[in-house]
Parts: structure tokens; sequence; C-alpha cells
């Protein structure tokens, strides 16, 4: 099967020397240069990564390295997004830009999905019997499922979410969120899990692509 990005390679390359800074972006931060270097080249691209060609400064010698997509990207209308996206990495990371500063807590509608699903299953947990069979159903369900299988599923539940907010905790140092606001976020991935994480890193995206283009 022919890679949809290798056989448009010769094009992007050629855009891609349009775009020297970036390239050397690439090279240093990706590949893990840390002496300076004078120019960079893209080689060659497909759906697996990109091989980088530079100079160092001072040298006439290239030298080649290869930079893999993480995860292959799976066809050509994912190069520009990608390349964007490293890009951005790469100058943030070089201190080239300065990450954009997320200020305002929002929370998205898919907490709704999550706080019904949560009512649901405290109300399975923690109901009593009733006379009444319609209003009997939590008893009956808790009864069927076994006591100790909830109490499973309260730690797997617990565990998760844990993990989702020591994520959205680490997300929020690397961007530098401000206190109130990253402890907003990460007490809210908390309690609604992975809805958070998604609105926020959809902000922390655009963001900085507006930063960027303001700088472009």
């Amino acid at each position: 099967m022919t890679d949809p990005v290798a056989s448009r390679s010769g094009f992007l390359c050629t855009y891609m020397s349009n775009h020297p800074d970036t390239l050397v972006a690439y090279v240093q931060h990706f590949g893990n240069v840390t002496a300076r270097v004078a120019s960079a080249s893209m080689v060659s691209i497909d759906t697996k990564g990109m091989a980088l060609s530079y100079v160092m400064k001072g040298t006439d010698a290239k030298k080649q390295l290869t930079v893999p997509f993480e995860p292959p990207l799976t066809g050509y209308d994912e190069v520009k997004p990608r390349l964007l996206s490293m890009k951005l990495d790469a100058e943030e990371a070089l201190g080239m830009t300065p990450r954009p500063q997320i200020t305002t807590f929002e929370l998205p509608r898919g907490v709704l999905v999550t706080m019904a699903l949560l009512s649901a299953f405290v109300y399975v947990t923690f109901s009593v019997p009733s006379p009444s069979p319609s209003l009997n159903i939590g008893p009956r369900i808790r009864s069927a499922i076994g006591p100790k299988t909830i109490q499973y599923l309260w730690i797997l539940c617990g565990t998760i979410h844990l993990l989702e907010a020591a994520f959205t905790l680490r997300l929020c140092i690397r961007h530098s969120l401000r206190l109130v606001v990253g402890a907003k976020y990460v007490i809210a991935t908390f309690l609604f899990g992975m809805p958070v994480i998604q609105r926020l890193r959809k902000l922390i995206q655009d963001a900085r692509i507006d930063s960027i283009s303001k700088i472009h």
C-alpha cells in the first residue's frame, strides 16, 4: 500500500525549505541537539516520521536524524496540524515563544454525562430498600451486582479519576496555569474525568495557535 505522505515528500520538503527556523527547532528539540545548529533541511517525510539534515555552526559536515511521529500519521490531511503542533512544542521548549496563559475555567457540557452516571452509581450504592417496587430499583441492582463488585467499581473509578487528575496537574504545571485556575481544573477532572481534560487541552491548543499566529 502506498504511503499517502511519502508520495508527496518532495513537495513537503520544498515547502518546509521556506521555514528554516522551524526545521532548526525540530532538530534541536526532537533530535536533542544541544550544540548550535547553523541550518537544517527536510530530507524526506512519511506517515512514520521525517528525516532531517543539519549543519552545526563552525563546520561544513552534514548530519542527519529521524524524528518519529507519535502516533504515526493516518493520512496526508494530518501533516499540517502535526507539523504545526510539533513546531509549537519545539519553540516553547526552546524558549523561542512563550507558553500561552489559560486564565479562565470552563466546564464542558460533557460533564453532564459524567454527573448522570455518577448520580446513578451513588443511588445504586446508597439507596435504602423501599416497600414500593418502583422505588426499590437501586437496592435490587445492588443486590444483583453484589456489594464486593460495587466496592471494586468504586476503587477502580477513584483510581482512574485520580490518574486523570494527576495528568491534568502535569498539564497545568507544564503550561503555567495560575494556582486557582489550575486547582479548579484538577478538582474538576477528579470529579468529572476525561471531558475536563479534553476541554483544557482544546483551550491550550487554541491559545497556542492564536499566539503563534500573532507572531507570524
